[in-house]
């Protein structure tokens, strides 16, 4: 889980654009990826894609 979780959020913070650690949207998004991938999906892009829509800022 811990693998997907990391792949899930390396690939959010690539597609926003983000390369700061201690920027603000950073957190955001890992509390969204940890959010999801409590549910049933599995799936590392899908997890970022997901985080990254309910975040509404793609």
């Amino acid at each position: 889980m811990v693998s997907r979780i990391t792949a899930a959020y390396k690939r959010a913070l690539h597609i926003l654009c983000v390369k700061d650690g201690d920027d603000p949207l950073s957190e955001m998004i890992a509390r969204k990826i940890i959010k999801i991938a409590q549910t049933v999906v599995r799936d590392p892009a899908e997890i970022a894609a997901l985080a990254i829509r309910e975040l509404e800022l793609r």
